[in-house]
């Protein structure tokens, strides 16, 4: 198998164009984050995953994925065209500080840029996509606020694998510890019971 496509039970992702290939830390927030309700927001889609994984969890809603990399949004697009959920998913090329829309989201998912060095990588593509330069938390806390719908829901990874998910309601705190990896090196049944319904 080639290492410029990665094959899931429902759908395959190419990823030899994007700056960030699929990795566990993308298909944890795809299977973990909320999906709920008619649409939902993958912002910095780069090669569709979550927005897939958002499809396939959730076949009522709308999908809109968003990146500001144009090979990104090429290659989402043509991941998009060739999976089950062609008609639930639009990616568009679009940076969320400058984006607006009509109706709110029920969900947004944001696999973000997490680097915060100064010095940036020589590869341009793969600088946007890894550093926070371009998209700085606070600004996208306050964007998110405006996009999500009252009862709506956003979830993100931030670095360490440490997941987060803010709602509207009020909730108690919850934290839950999700293990990774046996003691034997192998992926964890916890990992395996919750994304058993995209790996093959």
């Amino acid at each position: 198998m080639s290492n410029d496509i990665f094959r899931f039970k429902q759908f395959s992702v190419r990823h030899d164009r994007c700056a960030m290939k699929v990795g566990t830390d993308g298909v944890l927030l795809g299977a973990w984050g909320a999906v709920e309700g008619k649409r939902i927001l993958d912002i910095g889609t780069g090669t569709g995953l979550i927005a897939l994984m958002a499809a396939q969890r959730n076949p009522e809603a709308d999908v809109l994925g968003i990146d500001i990399d144009e090979s990104a949004v090429a290659q989402a697009s043509e991941n998009v065209a060739e999976s089950p959920f062609s008609r639930q998913i639009e990616c568009i090329l679009q940076d969320v500080l400058t984006f607006e829309s009509e109706a709110p989201f029920d969900a947004i998912l944001c696999n973000p840029p997490f680097f915060t060095e100064d010095t940036l990588p020589d590869n341009r593509s793969r600088a946007l996509a890894r550093n926070n330069k371009c998209l700085p938390f606070p600004q996208l806390i306050r964007k998110v606020a405006v996009l999500l719908a009252e009862n709506g829901t956003f979830s993100r990874k931030p670095p360490r694998r440490t997941l987060l998910e803010f709602s509207r309601q009020n909730r108690s705190c919850e934290m839950l510890t999700l293990r990774l990896v046996a003691d034997d090196g192998t992926r964890s049944q916890q990992y395996k019971e919750l994304t058993k319904d995209f790996y093959l």
